[in-house]
């Protein structure tokens, strides 16, 4: 529900959003086809926005929506605020907040930043990167099409070096590397890491990378919950 968009902030909820957005997204699939003439043409999902218009998904989505812009704020005005909207409005405020910026606006040049140093993981309470990504279960097939896509590899340079290669620690799971970082910076893409947290094709300060549907079972797989 969160990668899809449709996560009830408030509640930290959205697989049934989610679940029920593609419901309708079929059901408005088959009948498009249907009515559709049988030639090479694409087919257009007309219906698809209405649909979800005038379902449940849409009434329980706009009765949030001025909850995360408010965090813009601050955590205090923002909890103060969302209080007043749930508890005060029921979600009926008669007006809607919108975002200042995008969240890739908001990525800094590394040199207008002090580098974070992180302590090491102490294996109790903290671990490494890769102990996570064990714990995951993610999986992708090794000969499949790697769905992340960088649209510009010279862009992806460029950020390289304003940015410090963000791609790298915004990513929880390891999937950006650079690598020959002493001669020429070479972008290296781990997709088989991926959790599809969708990250990267949000926060790209370039919007250079893309995240595509992999191919169906692969990613997470978190077996002890």
């Amino acid at each position: 529900g969160c990668t899809a968009g449709f996560l009830n902030v408030p509640k930290i909820k959205g697989t049934h959003n989610a679940m029920k957005t593609g419901m309708l997204a079929a059901e408005a699939a088959v009948d498009a086809i249907k009515g559709h003439a049988k030639d090479d043409s694409g087919v257009l999902l007309a219906d698809y926005q209405s649909r979800v218009q005038n379902s449940w998904v849409w009434e329980d989505l706009k009765s949030v929506r001025n909850i995360r812009p408010s965090f813009q704020w601050g955590l205090l005005p923002a909890l103060a605020y969302s209080a007043i909207d749930s508890y005060l409005f029921w979600g009926k405020a008669p007006w809607t907040l919108r975002m200042k910026h995008a969240d890739h606006e908001a990525l800094r040049p590394a040199a207008q930043c002090q580098k974070i140093e992180y302590p090491k993981p102490d294996g109790k309470l903290s671990f490494d990167l890769l102990t996570n990504l064990q714990r995951s279960g993610t999986n992708h097939e090794e000969d499949q099409p790697a769905h992340l896509k960088v649209r510009n590899m010279d862009l992806a340079r460029e950020s390289y070096e304003v940015y410090a290669a963000p791609e790298s620690r915004f990513c929880p799971a390891g999937v950006y590397e650079w690598v020959d970082t002493d001669t020429k910076p070479r972008l290296q893409i781990n997709a088989q890491n991926c959790l599809h947290c969708k990250t990267c094709d949000i926060k790209d300060r370039n919007q250079n990378i893309d995240y595509t549907v992999p191919e169906g079972g692969g990613g997470p797989a978190y077996v002890g919950m």
